[in-house]
């Protein structure tokens, strides 16, 4: 989701859902190792998988982690709706 225009701490949002908190901790690791190897970039992990939300900061792209639950609960693409969606998998 680009958010350039839109917030003032980041560019862009990618949003995933994990089915298990195994899942999501997965999902959280390997993008921290392979944003650090191929972009040398550092990344802050907040939440736990737990918790059904975890965040991944590397200052100009944030990835979201959702459990099913807690994506429904936050909805957060309709938090950000003015932000423009440029890619959609499913």
């Amino acid at each position: 989701m680009d958010l350039k225009d839109i917030a003032s701490f980041t560019d862009y949002f990618v949003i995933c859902t994990g089915t298990s908190d195994r899942m999501l901790d997965a999902l959280a690791n390997t993008t921290i190792d392979e944003i650090r190897k191929k972009y040398k970039k550092k990344a802050k992990k907040q939440g736990l998988s737990r918790d059904g939300w975890v965040v991944v900061d590397f200052g100009d792209v944030v990835v979201h982690l959702f459990s099913p639950d807690q994506r429904d609960y936050y909805q957060i693409e309709e938090l950000w709706e003015d932000g423009k969606i440029l890619l959609r998998l499913q």
